[in-house]
């Protein structure tokens, strides 16, 4: 028995059928939608749909051009017609088709010119050319138009139709049913697992998100298989930030909102959501002002029942010693003008008078307790000069400061202060920002003359330049940089501000005794040219 093929001219039929099926399903699922048709694969129905029914193909007639362009491509790219057709911009099928009428036809011609042909020969051989043979099968039925469609149509065509029919117009059958709950199901858990993180986190818990597995991978936040593609000619640092912050903000509006569709949304949620939180807002302060108001009153009752009775000290005269005080005070005569003196001893019981007075303060007097000299006098010292506070010490009495923004705006300034003294304590090349080379051999920074050169300042200044290039390369390394037979190579430290000041003075009392600058630069000149010398590394 011959097996079964599929395959075959298209139908009306099949290719309406085709249509439906590609709106539902779309251009990825060749399989799902072979599967309505029974006399078609995959590859068939994909070649169908690309081939004649896209509607992007171009049917028209051949112009001119076309023609001239399609014979110009065919010469340069002779049966790259996948290549070509993009460019002529018709299918690679009807560039190949076209290309071989344009061959037969100058064929025709030529053969006509000759006599090889008799009358009517031509016409009869440009009909006849293409067309098959009586029992041949067409290789590429997929771009030619479709056949009518029958009076009385095959049983496997009416089921065949039936079923698609069916198939395409269920849009809520078990599957689709099935899909819709397990959505709902995920949204009622996701809704439900945030608002229980919400109540632990007023309640003051804090609730952790699990950790991931490390053997598994999250398909939504990962990317499988992913290779980084190699670095190019420009800097995308910009753009991958810009990303970055994006994500983090459609992160944190997806935590907060959750992932919904705009148009399943009321439109004026966000309108009545402002006001919900308007008067939570305003409840939430109005509760803050009443807890504040009944915290004060708890305060002030706390202090009012913990007030202690006032004790005060036992009277030191007694309230018969006032009633004769007074008594007394009464019945005295009235003085006439005295003398000082007179007065002093009437008042002290020296005089004629009475001398009650004087023994009643005498008596008082020695009833008061004995004074505690437990004090001391210290006499206020002299404001001694203000000494140069350390970075450390500064730095904690700025963390003591009670306002965060305050504190941190002192450190910043300290710090730079700091970093600024440090840079004046370096040498000049990194004072001033000057280049430096990336490679540095140490031994070839200073020739060996140099080094053991008969003149000690020349010598001398020789080997400081080496160590301080080196030095500065080993403390303070450029970017990318190398630094060669430097092992046993010193570290200078950097200088003392005390010994700057004084090699500062000696230079400018040099100058000084040499007489202005120009003078001083002058005399230097007319010595370099009278015993010329180079200096270390120049």
């Amino acid at each position: 028995m011959a097996p079964y093929i599929k395959g075959g001219v298209w139908t009306n039929v099949e290719d309406e059928i085709l249509r439906a099926a590609i709106a539902k399903y779309g251009l990825n699922q060749w399989s799902r939608v072979s599967s309505l048709f029974n006399r078609k694969s995959a590859k068939q129905v994909k070649a169908r749909w690309n081939e004649w029914l896209d509607p992007s193909i171009k049917k028209l007639e051949w112009s001119r051009e076309e023609d001239e362009k399609l014979l110009h491509l065919a010469k340069l790219m002779p049966t790259q017609w996948r290549t070509i057709a993009p460019i002529v911009g018709r299918t690679a099928t009807q560039c190949l088709e076209r290309y071989q009428k344009l061959l037969d036809d100058a064929e025709a011609l030529e053969s006509g010119e000759l006599g090889l042909m008799g009358p009517g020969g031509e016409a009869h051989a440009a009909d006849q050319i293409r067309k098959l043979r009586p029992g041949e099968i067409d290789p590429d039925p997929e771009t030619k138009p479709a056949r009518p469609d029958a009076i009385d149509m095959d049983e496997d065509e009416k089921e065949m139709l039936s079923e698609a029919r069916a198939r395409l117009a269920n849009t809520q059958g078990k599957k689709a049913k099935r899909k819709d709950r397990e959505r709902l199901l995920e949204e009622s858990r996701r809704l439900a697992v945030l608002q229980k993180r919400r109540e632990l986190k007023q309640a003051g818990i804090n609730v952790k998100l699990k950790k991931k597995n490390r053997n598994a991978m999250d398909y939504n936040a990962d990317i499988p298989f992913e290779h980084q593609p190699a670095p190019g000619f420009y800097d995308t640092t910009e753009e991958i930030n810009t990303n970055y912050q994006d994500k983090a903000i459609f992160d944190a509006r997806t935590k907060k909102f959750g992932t919904r569709r705009r148009d399943t949304e009321d439109p004026n949620a966000s309108h009545k959501r402002q006001k919900e939180e308007g008067k939570d807002a305003d409840a939430a302060d109005k509760q803050a002002v009443m807890r504040a108001e009944r915290l004060q009153k708890l305060q002030e009752e706390e202090q009012i029942s913990k007030r202690r009775r006032l004790s005060l000290p036992a009277p030191q005269v007694s309230e018969a010693e006032v009633d004769e005080i007074v008594r007394i005070g009464t019945k005295a005569p009235v003085l006439e003008e005295v003398d000082e003196d007179e007065a002093e001893d009437d008042i002290f019981g020296s005089g004629s008078g009475s001398g009650g007075i004087a023994d009643l303060l005498k008596k008082g007097f020695s009833n008061l307790p004995k004074p505690k000299n437990d004090f001391e006098i210290v006499a206020p010292e002299e404001a001694e000069e203000e000494e140069e506070v350390s970075l450390a010490v500064q730095l904690e009495e700025a963390e003591l400061e009670e306002d965060a923004g305050e504190r941190e705006r002192k450190i910043k300034a300290i710090r730079a202060i700091e970093e600024e003294r440090a840079l004046a304590r370096r040498s000049q090349v990194l004072q001033r920002g000057l280049p430096r080379p990336l490679l540095i051999d140490r031994k070839r920074l200073v020739s060996k003359a140099e080094l053991e050169s008969k003149d000690a300042v020349i010598a001398e200044i020789a080997k400081e330049y080496r160590d301080l290039v080196t030095s500065d390369a080993l403390k303070y390394p450029v970017p990318q940089g190398q630094l060669l037979n430097a092992k046993d190579a010193p570290q200078l430290d950097d200088l003392d501000d005390g010994l700057k000041k004084k090699a500062m003075a000696l230079i400018e009392e040099q100058v000084s005794s040499q007489g202005d600058l120009e003078e001083f630069t002058k005399r230097m000149m007319e010595s370099f040219i009278a015993r010329p010398f180079k200096l270390a590394g120049l």
